[in-house]
């Protein structure tokens, strides 16, 4: 069995007592709040959840399937890159992972705003009413947004019979994607899977509910592949609907630029070798 690496061991340490240390609390979520990662718009964006988000887990599935990922990847990627090389790559993956997922985020809220702003709202009134806390239970209502928006409108000189219904969606839309919360370690990992990868490509690895070996140079873009089906098309196939799959993609995508320069400039003053 392989010698478990030091920074491998000490991120499982961490993630695993960081879980303990919420999951047995009354109010879990109160530390969702505050360490997981939400988006710029949210009333509970603080800039910190930008790196704690990433040693937090939503369920015990979670942690354990992320966890043994780093186990089983992680340890031979630190390895061949050291302590210090292994760390900046893994939490430079994980950046990588907001950073996507931020840039589509706002890909998608732009013409939302624009929308608004077309029909006389202000982007500091669009940033108030899309703070508005409009879940109940786990769905977002419509009924809440109508109720709470009205209070906030009349504070603002205006009423609820001057938003019409396209401003209304816009208004909705924007709550939906400005307020969920993105926890979990994946998007470092996918980074460490691509180092994985691009360091042994002739590893041979499988699926637990399809055990026919294949090589890590097919295996792992596949795994990317599917993943950027799940973002575009919503369809989800081995993980919850929820997943952040552009975090997948953007911690890939980061751990595979790093790779590139890496191995690029082996013989000078970045080599990873």
């Amino acid at each position: 069995m392989m010698r478990i690496t030091p920074a491998v061991k000490h991120l499982l340490i961490l993630n695993i007592i960081i879980f303990i240390g919420t999951a047995f609390l009354e109010n879990k979520y109160f530390f969702d709040g505050i360490l997981g990662l939400y988006y710029p718009l949210s009333g509970a964006f603080q800039f910190w959840q930008i790196g704690t988000h990433m040693f937090m887990h939503g369920n015990l599935t979670h942690l354990l399937f992320n966890m043994f990922a780093l186990w089983m990847f992680g340890i031979a990627v630190e390895l061949q890159f050291g302590l210090r090389k292994f760390l900046i790559f893994y939490l430079s993956c994980g950046l990588g992972a907001v950073a996507l997922t931020f840039l589509v985020y706002f890909i998608q809220i732009y013409p939302l705003i624009g929308t608004l702003e077309a029909n006389g709202f202000s982007y500091d009134l669009i940033q108030e009413l899309t703070a508005l806390n409009i879940l109940e239970g786990n769905m977002f209502k419509g009924e809440l947004l109508a109720n709470k928006m009205q209070v906030v409108l009349e504070s603002n000189g205006m009423s609820l019979s001057q938003v019409d219904n396209t401003s209304f969606v816009a208004l909705f839309d924007l709550n939906v994607k400005s307020n969920g919360v993105m926890v979990g370690a994946s998007g470092a990992i996918m980074g460490i899977l691509v180092a994985f990868g691009m360091l042994n490509p002739n590893a041979e690895l499988m699926l637990i509910f399809l055990p026919i070996p294949i090589k890590a140079k097919y295996f792992i873009p596949g795994i990317i592949v599917l993943d950027l089906i799940s973002a575009t098309t919503g369809v989800s196939f081995f993980s919850p609907s929820n997943t952040a799959y552009i975090a997948h993609i953007g911690g890939a995508v980061t751990g595979f630029l790093i790779m590139y320069f890496w191995k690029k400039n082996q013989f000078n003053k970045y080599r990873w070798n």
